[in-house]
């Protein structure tokens, strides 16, 4: 059974979608997907219950998607081309396919482990984006392998040890690491209580009271993002910093942060 945040975000997700049916039905066939859904849901037990990290499940991957989506909506709406459509290989549609598809299965080799799990993140999705991508795109081999090689170099690139070279997989990137809200570190706070290495990243991700993703004003995304605390700012400068400094699509994105109540730091 999905939890109330999970359903919540997927009608996000839908809304986000409206006035776009290919993507639309994409996503709707990803939520009814039995097997995704378990993946995701093991994949969490092992992040928060066992090596005691934040939130790497469906309501995360959930919130990734519907990231991408708004950053790359944004980006089209200050027509911006896509690596697909600036190749001349796809569409915009496609593009949002294989970012949809890499948000979703991004983090389920976490069911493994933390070591390597973009890697193994993407060897479990094979299966599950062949599928979808027969099930979306019957008669159409080349467009399938666009998507799927797309959506497999956002999976592996989305912590960014691994380079990524297109718009596409540099938007999961970001969308990816402005997930760091409270609510990603409020189960594994009150799991484990007992302090130990890396804690830093729960405690810094509490401290994230909100992240906003809006049309910019210098540039076509701007990131805000209120603390309540300057711990937070650990979480800045450690996680998403670091992800959009690598990414393809940094040069389309500013970013302002600050704690509650105070003036707003300009990062990007």
């Amino acid at each position: 059974m999905k939890s109330a945040k999970e359903v919540t975000t997927e009608t996000k997700i839908l809304n986000r979608l409206k006035n776009n049916p290919t993507c639309l039905k994409l996503v709707n066939y990803l939520f009814a997907d039995e097997e995704l859904q378990a993946i995701q849901d093991y994949a969490n037990n092992v992040s928060i219950r066992r090596l005691g990290f934040n939130d790497h499940g469906p309501v995360h991957m959930r919130q990734v998607v519907k990231n991408a989506i708004k950053m790359l909506d944004i980006l089209h709406d200050f027509g911006i081309k896509t690596s697909l459509e600036d190749e001349e290989v796809g569409t915009f549609e496609d593009s949002m396919c294989a970012v949809i598809l890499a948000g979703f299965m991004h983090d389920m080799g976490m069911a493994i482990g933390r070591q390597n799990h973009e890697e193994l993140s993407a060897l479990l999705a094979q299966p599950i984006i062949d599928r979808a991508l027969i099930y979306m795109f019957p008669n159409d081999l080349r467009k399938r392998v666009i998507i799927k090689t797309m959506a497999t170099e956002a999976i592996v690139g989305h912590m960014s040890s691994h380079k990524v070279h297109s718009i596409e997989a540099g938007v999961l990137l970001i969308a990816d690491g402005c997930d760091m809200t409270k609510g990603r570190a409020r189960i594994p706070l009150a799991i484990n209580t007992a302090p130990k290495v890396g804690d830093i990243h729960k405690y810094s991700a509490n401290a994230i009271k909100w992240i906003g993703i809006h049309h910019g004003q210098r540039l076509p995304i701007k990131i805000d993002i209120e603390m309540t605390s300057e711990v937070g700012f650990f979480q800045i400068e450690e996680v998403l910093l670091e992800k959009i400094n690598a990414s393809p699509a940094k040069k389309f994105v500013e970013l302002y942060a600050g704690v509650e109540g105070e003036e707003r730091k300009c990062y990007l």
